[in-house]
Protein backbone atom coordinates (compact mmCIF):
# COMPACT_ATOMS: atom_id res chain seq x y z
CA UNK A 1 0.00 0.00 0.00
CA UNK A 2 2.40 2.73 0.65
CA UNK A 3 4.14 2.18 -2.73
CA UNK A 4 1.07 2.45 -4.16
CA UNK A 5 0.27 5.31 -2.07
CA UNK A 6 3.14 6.77 -0.06
CA UNK A 7 2.34 8.60 2.78
CA UNK A 8 4.55 11.66 1.72
CA UNK A 9 2.62 12.30 -1.22
CA UNK A 10 -0.52 14.69 -0.53
CA UNK A 11 -3.50 13.16 0.46
CA UNK A 12 -7.02 15.33 0.87
CA UNK A 13 -10.00 13.57 2.10
CA UNK A 14 -13.51 15.33 0.87
CA UNK A 15 -16.66 14.66 3.24
CA UNK A 16 -20.75 15.16 2.17
CA UNK A 17 -22.00 15.67 5.40
CA UNK A 18 -26.09 14.89 4.01
CA UNK A 19 -30.07 14.47 6.35
CA UNK A 20 -29.45 10.48 5.07
CA UNK A 21 -25.76 9.75 4.29
CA UNK A 22 -22.38 10.91 5.14
CA UNK A 23 -19.94 10.34 2.34
CA UNK A 24 -16.45 10.13 2.13
CA UNK A 25 -14.45 10.38 -0.76
CA UNK A 26 -10.17 10.33 -0.38
CA UNK A 27 -8.13 11.61 -3.16
CA UNK A 28 -4.67 11.10 -4.42
CA UNK A 29 -4.46 14.86 -6.07
CA UNK A 30 -0.49 13.86 -7.43
CA UNK A 31 -1.89 11.03 -9.18
CA UNK A 32 -5.50 12.22 -9.96
CA UNK A 33 -6.58 8.95 -8.22
CA UNK A 34 -9.57 7.73 -5.81
CA UNK A 35 -7.86 6.16 -3.51
CA UNK A 36 -11.53 5.18 -2.20
CA UNK A 37 -14.98 5.58 -0.76
CA UNK A 38 -17.12 4.98 1.33
CA UNK A 39 -21.01 5.87 3.20
CA UNK A 40 -22.50 5.81 6.56
CA UNK A 41 -25.74 6.57 7.99
CA UNK A 42 -25.77 10.29 9.18
CA UNK A 43 -26.35 10.54 12.66
CA UNK A 44 -28.62 13.27 13.20
CA UNK A 45 -30.27 12.52 16.11
CA UNK A 46 -26.99 12.05 18.24
CA UNK A 47 -23.59 13.27 17.05
CA UNK A 48 -23.02 13.43 13.34
CA UNK A 49 -19.48 12.46 14.32
CA UNK A 50 -20.99 9.18 14.87
CA UNK A 51 -21.68 9.21 11.29
CA UNK A 52 -18.50 10.17 9.79
CA UNK A 53 -16.39 8.02 12.48
CA UNK A 54 -18.29 4.92 11.13
CA UNK A 55 -17.94 6.03 7.24
CA UNK A 56 -13.98 6.56 7.58
CA UNK A 57 -14.02 3.24 9.63
CA UNK A 58 -15.45 1.47 6.18
CA UNK A 59 -13.17 3.39 3.77
CA UNK A 60 -9.61 2.09 5.68
CA UNK A 61 -10.88 -1.20 5.79
CA UNK A 62 -10.28 -1.26 1.96
CA UNK A 63 -7.71 1.29 1.50
CA UNK A 64 -5.63 0.82 5.18
CA UNK A 65 -4.61 3.20 7.13
CA UNK A 66 -4.54 6.65 5.91
CA UNK A 67 -2.97 10.23 6.52
CA UNK A 68 -5.03 13.31 5.32
CA UNK A 69 -3.07 16.70 5.79
CA UNK A 70 -6.05 18.29 4.45
CA UNK A 71 -9.56 17.61 4.73
CA UNK A 72 -12.58 19.46 3.86
CA UNK A 73 -16.15 18.88 3.35
CA UNK A 74 -19.55 20.20 2.21
CA UNK A 75 -22.58 19.80 3.07
CA UNK A 76 -26.63 19.80 2.77
CA UNK A 77 -27.32 19.58 6.42
CA UNK A 78 -30.98 20.22 7.72
CA UNK A 79 -31.86 19.70 3.81
CA UNK A 80 -30.30 22.96 2.70
CA UNK A 81 -30.69 26.57 3.43
CA UNK A 82 -34.30 27.53 3.65
CA UNK A 83 -35.66 30.65 1.79
CA UNK A 84 -38.49 32.57 0.94
CA UNK A 85 -37.72 35.46 -2.06
CA UNK A 86 -39.75 38.19 -3.18
CA UNK A 87 -39.57 40.63 -6.32
CA UNK A 88 -41.69 42.57 -7.94
CA UNK A 89 -42.75 40.81 -11.10
CA UNK A 90 -42.93 37.48 -11.15
CA UNK A 91 -41.15 36.60 -14.54
CA UNK A 92 -38.09 39.13 -14.14
CA UNK A 93 -37.00 40.05 -10.65
CA UNK A 94 -38.32 37.34 -8.69
CA UNK A 95 -37.79 35.25 -11.06
CA UNK A 96 -33.93 36.30 -11.17
CA UNK A 97 -33.77 36.06 -7.50
CA UNK A 98 -35.49 32.69 -7.35
CA UNK A 99 -32.21 31.51 -9.78
CA UNK A 100 -29.57 33.31 -7.66
CA UNK A 101 -31.15 31.47 -4.34
CA UNK A 102 -31.14 27.95 -6.44
CA UNK A 103 -27.40 28.42 -7.81
CA UNK A 104 -26.46 29.24 -4.72
CA UNK A 105 -27.59 26.31 -2.80
CA UNK A 106 -31.08 27.56 -1.04
CA UNK A 107 -34.13 25.40 -0.92
CA UNK A 108 -37.20 27.76 -1.89
CA UNK A 109 -40.17 27.38 0.03
CA UNK A 110 -42.13 30.80 -1.38
CA UNK A 111 -41.17 32.59 -4.03
CA UNK A 112 -43.61 35.94 -3.83
CA UNK A 113 -44.19 38.69 -6.67
CA UNK A 114 -45.56 42.48 -5.85
CA UNK A 115 -46.40 44.16 -2.23
CA UNK A 116 -46.23 41.33 0.34
CA UNK A 117 -49.85 40.83 2.06
CA UNK A 118 -50.86 39.96 5.57
CA UNK A 119 -51.59 36.34 4.75
CA UNK A 120 -47.87 36.25 2.36
CA UNK A 121 -46.55 37.75 6.34
CA UNK A 122 -48.51 34.77 8.29
CA UNK A 123 -47.02 32.01 5.97
CA UNK A 124 -43.26 33.81 6.28
CA UNK A 125 -43.09 33.64 9.70
CA UNK A 126 -44.83 30.13 9.90
CA UNK A 127 -42.10 28.79 7.56
CA UNK A 128 -39.48 30.17 9.61
CA UNK A 129 -37.25 30.62 6.94
CA UNK A 130 -33.40 30.91 7.46
CA UNK A 131 -32.37 33.50 4.91
CA UNK A 132 -35.05 36.24 3.50
CA UNK A 133 -34.15 37.23 0.00
CA UNK A 134 -35.74 40.79 -0.76
CA UNK A 135 -35.83 41.63 -4.23
CA UNK A 136 -37.65 44.55 -6.35
CA UNK A 137 -36.82 47.12 -9.09
CA UNK A 138 -34.12 47.43 -11.56
CA UNK A 139 -31.43 49.99 -10.73
CA UNK A 140 -33.80 53.39 -11.07
CA UNK A 141 -37.07 51.67 -11.97
CA UNK A 142 -39.59 50.93 -9.14
CA UNK A 143 -39.00 51.56 -5.46
CA UNK A 144 -42.20 51.01 -3.86
CA UNK A 145 -42.86 47.60 -4.19
CA UNK A 146 -39.39 47.04 -2.25
CA UNK A 147 -39.11 49.45 0.19
CA UNK A 148 -42.87 48.43 0.99
CA UNK A 149 -42.07 45.18 1.73
CA UNK A 150 -39.05 46.21 3.97
CA UNK A 151 -41.67 47.55 5.98
CA UNK A 152 -43.72 44.95 6.32
CA UNK A 153 -40.88 42.70 7.51
CA UNK A 154 -39.60 45.30 9.69
CA UNK A 155 -42.74 45.59 11.70
CA UNK A 156 -43.48 41.48 11.31
CA UNK A 157 -41.82 39.06 13.78
CA UNK A 158 -39.48 37.49 11.39
CA UNK A 159 -36.11 36.88 12.88
CA UNK A 160 -33.88 35.25 10.04
CA UNK A 161 -31.30 37.00 8.38
CA UNK A 162 -32.67 39.33 5.39
CA UNK A 163 -30.45 39.61 2.20
CA UNK A 164 -31.15 43.11 0.27
CA UNK A 165 -30.52 42.79 -3.86
CA UNK A 166 -33.23 45.03 -5.14
CA UNK A 167 -33.18 48.73 -6.75
CA UNK A 168 -29.69 50.32 -5.82
CA UNK A 169 -31.77 53.31 -5.25
CA UNK A 170 -33.72 51.48 -2.89
CA UNK A 171 -31.24 49.38 -0.91
CA UNK A 172 -29.90 51.54 1.51
CA UNK A 173 -33.41 52.52 3.01
CA UNK A 174 -34.52 49.52 3.27
CA UNK A 175 -31.49 47.98 5.30
CA UNK A 176 -32.08 51.10 7.54
CA UNK A 177 -35.73 50.27 7.44
CA UNK A 178 -34.75 46.71 8.76
CA UNK A 179 -32.01 47.67 10.62
CA UNK A 180 -33.98 50.16 12.86
CA UNK A 181 -36.70 47.19 13.62
CA UNK A 182 -33.88 45.17 14.77
CA UNK A 183 -33.90 42.62 11.85
CA UNK A 184 -30.50 41.61 10.19
CA UNK A 185 -30.06 42.90 7.03
CA UNK A 186 -27.17 42.65 3.98
CA UNK A 187 -27.14 44.40 1.03
CA UNK A 188 -25.50 42.94 -2.21
CA UNK A 189 -25.69 44.13 -5.74
CA UNK A 190 -29.13 43.64 -7.91
CA UNK A 191 -30.26 40.42 -9.13
CA UNK A 192 -31.45 42.24 -12.05
CA UNK A 193 -29.56 45.70 -12.37
CA UNK A 194 -31.58 46.44 -16.06
CA UNK A 195 -34.05 44.05 -17.58
CA UNK A 196 -31.75 42.09 -19.84
CA UNK A 197 -28.80 41.72 -17.36
CA UNK A 198 -28.82 38.99 -14.72
CA UNK A 199 -26.49 39.53 -11.88
CA UNK A 200 -26.87 36.94 -9.97
CA UNK A 201 -23.08 35.65 -8.48
CA UNK A 202 -22.78 38.35 -6.08
CA UNK A 203 -26.20 37.05 -4.10
CA UNK A 204 -25.01 33.18 -4.60
CA UNK A 205 -22.13 34.05 -2.59
CA UNK A 206 -23.65 35.71 -0.04
CA UNK A 207 -25.93 33.12 0.14
CA UNK A 208 -23.22 30.55 0.47
CA UNK A 209 -21.57 32.64 3.23
CA UNK A 210 -24.45 32.65 5.40
CA UNK A 211 -25.27 28.83 5.00
CA UNK A 212 -21.81 28.11 6.24
CA UNK A 213 -22.72 30.18 9.23
CA UNK A 214 -25.92 29.11 9.86
CA UNK A 215 -25.01 25.22 9.22
CA UNK A 216 -22.03 25.37 11.34
CA UNK A 217 -24.65 25.89 14.71
CA UNK A 218 -26.54 22.48 13.31
CA UNK A 219 -26.13 19.66 15.51
CA UNK A 220 -23.00 17.66 15.72
CA UNK A 221 -21.10 20.10 13.24
CA UNK A 222 -19.50 22.98 16.10
CA UNK A 223 -17.97 20.15 17.51
CA UNK A 224 -16.17 18.40 14.54
CA UNK A 225 -14.05 20.98 12.93
CA UNK A 226 -11.28 19.38 14.46
CA UNK A 227 -12.28 15.91 13.19
CA UNK A 228 -13.49 17.08 9.33
CA UNK A 229 -12.04 19.82 8.30
CA UNK A 230 -13.45 22.98 6.88
CA UNK A 231 -17.37 22.91 5.00
CA UNK A 232 -16.55 24.95 2.59
CA UNK A 233 -19.76 24.88 0.44
CA UNK A 234 -23.42 23.63 0.20
CA UNK A 235 -23.86 20.29 -1.69
CA UNK A 236 -25.76 21.40 -4.40
CA UNK A 237 -22.94 24.38 -5.20
CA UNK A 238 -20.25 21.65 -5.18
CA UNK A 239 -22.28 19.70 -7.30
CA UNK A 240 -22.59 22.56 -9.78
CA UNK A 241 -19.07 23.73 -9.89
CA UNK A 242 -18.41 20.02 -10.65
CA UNK A 243 -20.25 20.04 -13.45
CA UNK A 244 -19.47 23.17 -14.33
CA UNK A 245 -15.65 22.17 -14.69
CA UNK A 246 -16.43 18.89 -16.29
CA UNK A 247 -18.27 20.76 -18.91
CA UNK A 248 -16.35 23.57 -19.22
CA UNK A 249 -12.49 21.88 -18.52
CA UNK A 250 -9.23 23.57 -17.61
CA UNK A 251 -6.36 25.00 -19.03
CA UNK A 252 -5.50 22.26 -21.32
CA UNK A 253 -7.62 19.62 -20.17
CA UNK A 254 -10.92 20.03 -22.55
CA UNK A 255 -14.62 19.35 -20.64
CA UNK A 256 -17.28 17.42 -22.09
CA UNK A 257 -18.80 20.04 -23.43
CA UNK A 258 -22.34 21.55 -22.52
CA UNK A 259 -24.16 19.05 -20.31
CA UNK A 260 -27.32 18.14 -18.42
CA UNK A 261 -27.09 16.47 -14.98
CA UNK A 262 -30.56 15.20 -13.09
CA UNK A 263 -30.58 14.03 -9.32
CA UNK A 264 -33.28 12.28 -8.50
CA UNK A 265 -33.64 11.93 -4.73
CA UNK A 266 -36.15 10.84 -2.53
CA UNK A 267 -37.75 13.92 -2.00
CA UNK A 268 -36.56 16.13 -4.59
CA UNK A 269 -35.65 15.95 -7.84
CA UNK A 270 -32.19 18.17 -9.00
CA UNK A 271 -32.11 19.19 -12.69
CA UNK A 272 -28.75 21.33 -13.84
CA UNK A 273 -27.89 22.21 -17.25
CA UNK A 274 -24.15 23.81 -18.04
CA UNK A 275 -24.88 25.32 -21.19
CA UNK A 276 -25.79 28.91 -23.51
CA UNK A 277 -29.69 27.81 -24.22
CA UNK A 278 -29.85 31.15 -26.30
CA UNK A 279 -32.26 30.70 -29.59
CA UNK A 280 -30.24 29.25 -32.35
CA UNK A 281 -31.89 30.73 -35.42
CA UNK A 282 -32.62 34.40 -36.23
CA UNK A 283 -36.15 34.06 -36.27
CA UNK A 284 -36.99 32.82 -32.99
CA UNK A 285 -36.99 35.84 -30.21
CA UNK A 286 -36.35 35.41 -26.48
CA UNK A 287 -39.58 35.91 -24.01
CA UNK A 288 -38.76 37.32 -20.96
CA UNK A 289 -34.66 36.80 -19.17
CA UNK A 290 -32.39 34.35 -20.49
CA UNK A 291 -31.51 31.83 -17.83
CA UNK A 292 -27.95 31.51 -16.57
CA UNK A 293 -25.38 30.03 -18.38
CA UNK A 294 -25.13 27.22 -15.11
CA UNK A 295 -28.59 26.78 -14.31
CA UNK A 296 -29.72 24.24 -10.46
CA UNK A 297 -33.53 24.23 -10.58
CA UNK A 298 -35.11 22.04 -7.63
CA UNK A 299 -38.93 20.38 -7.96
CA UNK A 300 -39.75 19.71 -4.13
CA UNK A 301 -42.55 17.74 -5.29
CA UNK A 302 -40.94 15.18 -7.38
CA UNK A 303 -39.35 12.22 -5.61
CA UNK A 304 -39.09 8.62 -5.67
CA UNK A 305 -40.40 7.97 -1.75
CA UNK A 306 -41.48 10.72 0.23
CA UNK A 307 -42.34 12.92 -2.95
CA UNK A 308 -44.06 10.11 -4.82
CA UNK A 309 -47.41 11.72 -5.29
CA UNK A 310 -45.98 14.53 -6.79
CA UNK A 311 -44.67 12.25 -9.09
CA UNK A 312 -48.64 11.28 -9.75
CA UNK A 313 -49.71 14.36 -10.06
CA UNK A 314 -46.80 15.86 -12.38
CA UNK A 315 -47.25 13.17 -14.73
CA UNK A 316 -50.70 11.63 -14.10
CA UNK A 317 -51.41 7.55 -13.28
CA UNK A 318 -52.62 7.43 -17.14
CA UNK A 319 -48.90 7.96 -18.46
CA UNK A 320 -47.22 5.87 -15.59
CA UNK A 321 -49.23 2.65 -16.17
CA UNK A 322 -48.09 3.36 -19.94
CA UNK A 323 -44.53 3.38 -19.06
CA UNK A 324 -45.11 0.43 -16.68
CA UNK A 325 -47.37 -1.91 -18.72
CA UNK A 326 -50.23 -1.81 -16.00
CA UNK A 327 -53.13 -0.86 -14.56
CA UNK A 328 -53.57 2.28 -13.08
CA UNK A 329 -54.98 0.89 -10.12
CA UNK A 330 -51.96 -0.56 -9.60
CA UNK A 331 -50.20 2.44 -10.17
CA UNK A 332 -52.08 4.40 -7.22
CA UNK A 333 -51.83 1.23 -5.10
CA UNK A 334 -47.97 1.37 -5.39
CA UNK A 335 -47.40 5.22 -4.85
CA UNK A 336 -49.77 4.71 -1.59
CA UNK A 337 -47.56 1.70 -0.38
CA UNK A 338 -44.24 3.96 -0.90
CA UNK A 339 -45.99 6.64 1.27
CA UNK A 340 -46.74 4.86 3.85
CA UNK A 341 -43.41 3.10 4.11
CA UNK A 342 -40.61 5.54 2.70
CA UNK A 343 -38.28 2.51 2.92
CA UNK A 344 -39.78 0.59 0.86
CA UNK A 345 -38.09 -1.28 -2.01
CA UNK A 346 -39.37 -3.74 -4.87
CA UNK A 347 -39.70 -7.16 -3.71
CA UNK A 348 -40.75 -8.47 -7.16
CA UNK A 349 -40.95 -8.05 -10.95
CA UNK A 350 -43.96 -6.09 -11.04
CA UNK A 351 -42.78 -3.88 -8.57
CA UNK A 352 -39.62 -2.93 -10.40
CA UNK A 353 -41.82 -2.22 -13.05
CA UNK A 354 -43.82 0.50 -11.16
CA UNK A 355 -40.65 1.85 -9.78
CA UNK A 356 -39.10 1.93 -12.90
CA UNK A 357 -41.90 3.65 -14.54
CA UNK A 358 -41.93 6.31 -11.70
CA UNK A 359 -38.19 7.38 -12.21
CA UNK A 360 -38.45 7.72 -16.00
CA UNK A 361 -42.20 9.86 -15.10
CA UNK A 362 -40.25 12.02 -12.32
CA UNK A 363 -36.91 12.54 -14.91
CA UNK A 364 -39.50 14.01 -17.84
CA UNK A 365 -41.46 16.05 -15.29
CA UNK A 366 -38.47 17.51 -13.83
CA UNK A 367 -36.19 18.08 -17.21
CA UNK A 368 -39.69 19.55 -18.82
CA UNK A 369 -39.90 22.08 -16.08
CA UNK A 370 -35.97 22.83 -16.22
CA UNK A 371 -35.77 23.50 -20.50
CA UNK A 372 -37.25 26.21 -21.98
CA UNK A 373 -40.14 26.04 -24.43
CA UNK A 374 -40.68 27.73 -27.94
CA UNK A 375 -44.17 28.19 -29.64
CA UNK A 376 -44.58 29.03 -33.27
CA UNK A 377 -46.36 32.44 -34.01
CA UNK A 378 -46.92 34.44 -37.41
CA UNK A 379 -46.61 38.19 -37.72
CA UNK A 380 -46.67 40.55 -40.99
CA UNK A 381 -43.32 39.36 -41.98
CA UNK A 382 -44.40 35.60 -41.78
CA UNK A 383 -43.29 32.78 -39.11
CA UNK A 384 -41.07 33.63 -36.06
CA UNK A 385 -40.73 31.27 -33.00
CA UNK A 386 -41.30 33.07 -29.60
CA UNK A 387 -38.78 31.49 -26.74
CA UNK A 388 -39.27 31.50 -23.12
CA UNK A 389 -36.20 29.64 -20.57
CA UNK A 390 -32.60 27.50 -22.14
CA UNK A 391 -33.00 25.88 -25.26
CA UNK A 392 -30.67 22.87 -24.27
CA UNK A 393 -31.64 20.98 -27.84
CA UNK A 394 -28.48 20.66 -28.89
CA UNK A 395 -26.99 19.18 -25.32
CA UNK A 396 -25.58 15.58 -25.99
CA UNK A 397 -24.42 14.79 -22.61
CA UNK A 398 -26.75 13.81 -19.23
CA UNK A 399 -24.76 13.21 -16.09
CA UNK A 400 -27.42 10.75 -13.58
CA UNK A 401 -27.08 11.15 -10.10
CA UNK A 402 -28.78 9.82 -6.95
CA UNK A 403 -29.24 6.57 -5.76
CA UNK A 404 -32.30 6.26 -7.76
CA UNK A 405 -30.50 6.46 -11.01
CA UNK A 406 -26.81 4.90 -10.34
CA UNK A 407 -28.68 1.74 -8.54
CA UNK A 408 -31.54 1.20 -11.96
CA UNK A 409 -31.90 -1.61 -14.22
CA UNK A 410 -32.13 -0.11 -16.47
CA UNK A 411 -30.36 4.15 -16.35
CA UNK A 412 -30.58 4.58 -19.88
CA UNK A 413 -34.10 3.96 -20.79
CA UNK A 414 -34.85 6.38 -17.86
CA UNK A 415 -32.40 8.53 -18.99
CA UNK A 416 -33.92 8.54 -22.57
CA UNK A 417 -37.02 10.65 -20.84
CA UNK A 418 -34.71 13.64 -20.36
CA UNK A 419 -34.89 13.87 -23.69
CA UNK A 420 -36.79 15.69 -26.59
CA UNK A 421 -40.28 13.29 -27.19
CA UNK A 422 -43.20 13.94 -29.76
CA UNK A 423 -45.56 14.22 -26.57
CA UNK A 424 -44.27 17.22 -25.34
CA UNK A 425 -43.12 19.54 -28.74
CA UNK A 426 -42.88 22.81 -27.32
CA UNK A 427 -39.97 21.66 -24.89
CA UNK A 428 -36.40 21.96 -25.87
CA UNK A 429 -34.74 19.37 -24.16
CA UNK A 430 -31.97 17.71 -25.35
CA UNK A 431 -32.74 16.18 -29.10
CA UNK A 432 -30.37 12.88 -28.07
CA UNK A 433 -28.20 12.58 -25.30
CA UNK A 434 -25.07 9.98 -24.12
CA UNK A 435 -25.63 8.72 -20.69
CA UNK A 436 -22.90 9.15 -17.58
CA UNK A 437 -23.53 7.54 -14.16
CA UNK A 438 -21.87 9.46 -11.17
CA UNK A 439 -21.60 5.35 -9.72
CA UNK A 440 -19.61 6.11 -6.63
CA UNK A 441 -21.52 9.03 -5.80
CA UNK A 442 -18.15 11.72 -6.44
CA UNK A 443 -19.65 14.82 -8.10
CA UNK A 444 -20.49 16.65 -4.87
CA UNK A 445 -16.39 15.40 -3.50
CA UNK A 446 -15.28 16.83 -7.36
CA UNK A 447 -16.79 19.88 -6.65
CA UNK A 448 -14.76 21.17 -3.41
CA UNK A 449 -11.81 19.31 -5.08
CA UNK A 450 -12.11 21.89 -7.80
CA UNK A 451 -11.32 24.91 -5.72
CA UNK A 452 -7.80 23.56 -4.94
CA UNK A 453 -7.18 21.07 -8.09
CA UNK A 454 -9.25 21.77 -11.03
CA UNK A 455 -6.78 19.87 -13.02
CA UNK A 456 -7.23 16.81 -10.53
CA UNK A 457 -10.79 16.61 -10.26
CA UNK A 458 -11.20 16.78 -14.12
CA UNK A 459 -8.82 14.20 -14.56
CA UNK A 460 -10.92 12.29 -11.60
CA UNK A 461 -14.07 12.68 -13.02
CA UNK A 462 -12.89 11.85 -16.82
CA UNK A 463 -11.90 8.34 -15.41
CA UNK A 464 -14.79 7.89 -12.91
CA UNK A 465 -17.94 9.25 -14.27
CA UNK A 466 -18.70 6.20 -16.68
CA UNK A 467 -21.04 5.83 -19.29
CA UNK A 468 -24.41 3.58 -18.52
Amino acid sequence: RSTLFPYTTLFRSTNRFGSTYTKLVAVDETAGEILGTAQSPTTVETDISEGLRSARAHLERTTGPLAFPTIRACSSAAGGLRMIVSGLVLDLTAKAARLAALGGGGKILKVFAGKLTDSDIDFILNARPDLFLLTGGTDGGDEKCILTNAERLARSGIDCPILIAGNRNAADECCKILSAAGKPAMITPNVLPRLDQLNIRPVQDQIRKTFLSQIIHAKGLSRMETIMGEITMPTPVSVLKALTLLSKGVNQNPGLGPLMAVDLGGATTDVYSIADGAPENSNTYLKGLIDPYEKRSVEGDIGMRISIHGILEAAGAERIARIADTSVDEVNAWADKVQANHGLLPRNEREARLDHAFACAAVQAATIRHAGTIEESYTPAGQIFIQEGKDLRSIETVVLIGGALIHAAAPREIAAFASYSKEFPSSLRPNRVDVLLDKKYILSAMGVLSEINPESALSIMKKEIIHA
